[in-house]
């Protein structure tokens, strides 16, 4: 027997779009990867797919190995200036490490498209044009972000109970800076058995 109201069951939340085609969008690309594969073994031999497989591993390794080498570079060059005291100057081949990295990752997972899609990265006016878009995004989502004040954030906060309750809450914190003598401060006794 309970006292009080009940509450009503709360609605789940909606599920993103991205959540929820991106399990589909792999499966697709998974499935077109190995008709790809099966259409080449068929048009010439099995012996052509594995060298191209191996040669997507192996130029693959090179770019992500190379982009990573000038990505420590432009970084260690970068801290010796600022531990000299001098201002960093931006790099002009700086740009563009992540998205060959990107690219030979791409190349190295087996399959066409995935290698198309990595060597289409490796060519600089689409590094470049991705780069553009996804700083575009990146900016439009963080405005969309900020709208609301600071407060709101905190107070959208909520807990989600085990039995599917939600309970909202603020915390506060004394900051009076004095410690309650419930908590000593010294070396706590050892626990007996």
């Amino acid at each position: 027997m309970t006292t009080g109201t009940q509450t009503p069951n709360p609605a789940r939340p909606r599920r993103s779009r991205l959540r929820t085609l991106l399990p589909l969008g792999v499966a697709v690309w998974l499935v077109l990867e190995i008709w790809l594969l099966t259409v080449v073994a068929g048009a010439a031999n099995g012996l052509v797919v594995l060298l191209v497989l191996l040669a997507g591993l192996a130029l693959g390794s090179v770019v992500v190995k190379r982009a990573g080498r000038r990505a420590f570079k432009n970084l260690a060059e970068t801290l010796q200036q600022q531990q000299d005291g001098v201002p960093a100057e931006p790099r002009p081949n700086s740009e563009g490490n992540g998205l060959m990295m990107l690219g030979g990752l791409l190349l190295i997972i087996p399959g066409l498209l995935s290698d198309a899609v990595g060597l289409l990265l490796l060519v600089p006016p689409v590094q470049r044009a991705v780069s553009r878009y996804a700083e575009r995004t990146l900016e439009r989502k963080l405005r969309e972000a900020t709208r609301g004040p600071l407060g709101d954030a905190f107070r959208q906060a909520r807990i989600h109970r085990p039995d599917g309750k939600v309970v909202q809450g603020e915390v506060i914190r004394d900051e009076t800076g004095a410690v309650p003598d419930d908590f000593p401060q010294g070396p706590r006794p050892p626990l007996s058995r």
